[in-house]
């Protein structure tokens, strides 16, 4: 089996794709929040459930289109942003 690459054929073995899941935002889906690519669970979801006690399998069982590779995406975006130099002030208490 061969691939073109701009004009150039270049021989390759076949190879099995496992499917991830990464974050996306789309000002058309959820508002723009940060969703887990192909499904409409915000970042924000899953971090809430997270902080509210559920297990990543627990957030499986109820999510049948989401993966745990896009459950730890989520978290690793959360670090992101948080990392990011802008404050978010709160009104409250979140602990």
């Amino acid at each position: 089996m061969s691939c073109a690459l701009g004009g150039i054929v270049v021989p390759f073995k076949e190879v099995i794709v496992v499917a991830t899941q990464g974050v996306r935002s789309d000002p058309d889906v959820m508002m723009g929040k940060p969703i887990v690519e192909g499904t409409r669970i915000t970042v924000e979801h899953i971090l809430e459930e997270l902080g509210a006690g559920r297990t990543i399998e627990q957030l499986l069982e109820a999510h049948p289109r989401l993966t745990r590779e896009g459950v730890l995406a989520a978290v690793r975006f959360g670090a992101e942003v948080l990392r990011a130099d802008v404050a978010y002030p709160t009104t409250k208490s979140v602990a």
